[in-house]
């Protein structure tokens, strides 16, 4: 079974953060809240727990991993923008968004779609999650705690770690998270496709 940490939402417990990091740090697959539902969270680069998210979701090796950051200013180093896209996305973050973009090399390749090799990005607005990226220094990657069946993802710690905590090494409750997936747009081929829409305003790139 997994530790389960609830903290504050206003002010998370450093203490606990700095717990759930030294897990992340030695291989552990977590599950965290943000603004739009809990994610599963692993450190970059740690294929076993990549694994493990694509086992409990059911995934096909062709699904977009997200780096989840705590501020812009990380992005450009893990994904290639032109101008035009860069004006875009950082007037739309921290939100509840999902970049889609070309990688760069310091992206594992295990994190990347195979044929087109291209990750997701995105910048959120929770305290808990931020609080998390600062005390971890680097992005967490991610994937939207959406189990097989379900179409939206879990939004309560309690029920996460009630289901399935004994897949995972930790769990994070600050007791409020949003309830709606993100809205995914697509910068690949040339202009912005919104491939999802959820809890951002999609008009914004339409």
């Amino acid at each position: 079974m997994s530790k389960y940490f609830p903290v504050h939402p206003e002010n998370p417990q450093q203490r606990s953060l700095n717990q759930i990091v030294d897990i992340l740090h030695h291989g552990g697959l977590i599950a965290y809240p943000t603004d739009t539902g809990y994610a599963f969270g692993a450190r970059l680069g740690n294929k076993d727990a990549v694994d493990r998210i694509r086992k409990l979701r059911q995934l096909s090796d062709k699904h977009h991993f997200t780096l989840v950051m705590s501020q812009f200013a990380q992005v450009g180093q893990y994904v290639q923008m032109d101008n035009w896209v860069f004006r875009a996305v950082s007037a739309a973050v921290p939100g509840r968004y999902t970049f889609i973009l070309n990688a760069t090399r310091d992206v594992p390749k295990v994190m990347l779609h195979p044929r087109k090799k291209t990750v997701g990005v995105r910048v959120p607005e929770h305290v808990t999650a931020l609080a998390l990226l600062e005390a971890l220094n680097e992005p967490i990657v991610s994937s939207t705690l959406i189990l097989p069946g379900q179409d939206t993802p879990m939004v309560d710690g309690w029920q996460v770690q009630d289901e399935i905590g004994d897949q995972l090494d930790a769990v994070l409750d600050s007791g409020d998270c949003g309830v709606e997936p993100t809205t995914v747009v697509d910068f690949t081929s040339g202009e912005a496709v919104v491939t999802r829409r959820g809890a951002g305003d999609p008009s914004l790139f339409e």
